[in-house]
């Protein structure tokens, strides 16, 4: 062998090992980063839900895990999100978290899931058992707390807490919807008899339909004083019809959920409250379970995140003004 081949020899030999060390100490530096946990939301367009993917890109940065942010563009689109839960499953991830759109047609398909890989559950129930750990507001509470937030606003404007009111909820079979929906119900019948409830109505999903209903409210019944806006899509249509007929001193509305339109509609007096969630912390903390979930660890059942009734008196508290103002990049 010549000098220049045996030269030759010794680099490729060189490289080989460099090669092969590199290749053994990967593991110890890049295990985390090849775990992956997709989080599948209700609507990827919805700032609500950006925030919930916000709270989970930042946890899987702070532990190191590939986080895949998918989801639909519209709540209504269950089928859209069965299909998105049954590809993130095919690409055997960790474990998968989910906000299921509706109620009884998840139920199936997250049970044939869980099969696979543990499935962490966030915001909404779906008709399944099979949850290792379910994040959510206490939506019954939640409905609870609007009906004291619209009690005490009519009492604020009338001197009494009486008259006739309505609720709008966004789309029927959603579960998180149908509990706040329950709870505020409940609260009304069994706290508040001088309110009569006069309209229940359901809507699409769009806010245009929640504007196109409340302004049907207003000629309907001329005798309203107070609507629940059961989600944020809702309370932007309810809030912009009450703006448009300028309605804001004698229908006082409780919306759930904020964004920058409905925080102004509050700071402007078209809305008297908002119930808020911590939708960051259900992203955060759903990715943070997910990943102890998948290592085999003990995990809670069932978390409760928490909500608060913000008006214009308290949103400049430190702690609502966190909750109004997440960090979203």
């Amino acid at each position: 062998m010549s000098i220049a081949k045996r030269i030759l020899s010794r680099r490729a030999f060189n490289a080989l090992a460099g090669a092969a060390f590199a290749v053994a100490m990967a593991p110890a530096t890049s295990f985390a980063q090849d775990v992956t946990i997709p989080i599948i939301v209700k609507d990827t367009t919805s700032f609500y839900w950006q925030i919930v993917l916000a709270g989970a890109r930042a946890a899987g940065k702070d532990l190191g895990v590939n986080v895949p942010e998918l989801g639909a563009q519209s709540e209504s689109d269950i089928n859209g999100q069965i299909s998105i839960l049954e590809n993130a499953v095919a690409g055997s991830p960790a474990a998968v978290v989910i906000a299921p759109t509706e109620f009884k047609a998840l139920g199936k398909p997250i049970d044939e899931a869980a099969k696979s890989v543990p499935i962490i559950g966030i915001d909404s129930a779906a008709d399944s058992k099979a949850f290792t750990s379910f994040l959510t507001t206490d939506n019954v509470q939640g409905g609870r707390i609007a009906a004291d937030g619209l009690a005490a606003a009519i009492k604020e404007a009338t001197g009494k807490e009486e008259g006739e009111i309505a609720i709008i909820t966004s789309l029927p079979g959603v579960g998180s919807l149908d509990q706040r929906r329950g709870g505020f119900l409940d609260q009304v019948k069994t706290k508040y008899t001088g309110l009569k409830v006069v309209a229940d109505k359901y809507a699409d999903g769009q806010a245009t339909t929640g504007l196109n209903i409340m302004t049907d409210l207003i000629t309907a019944n001329p005798n309203l004083v107070g609507v629940f806006a059961s989600n944020l899509i809702m309370a932007q249509g309810v809030g912009q019809a009450i703006a448009e007929n300028n309605l804001g001193e004698k229908i006082k509305v409780i919306g759930f959920d904020s964004d920058e339109k409905t925080v102004g509609f509050l700071k402007e007096g078209v809305l008297a409250g908002l119930v808020v969630q911590d939708p960051y912390r259900m992203g955060y903390d759903g990715i943070k379970t997910a990943l102890a979930a998948s290592k085999g660890e003990k995990v809670e059942a069932n978390v409760d995140t928490g909500a608060n009734l913000v008006t214009k008196a308290n949103m400049s508290d430190p702690k609502i003004d966190a909750l109004l103002n997440p960090k979203v990049n």
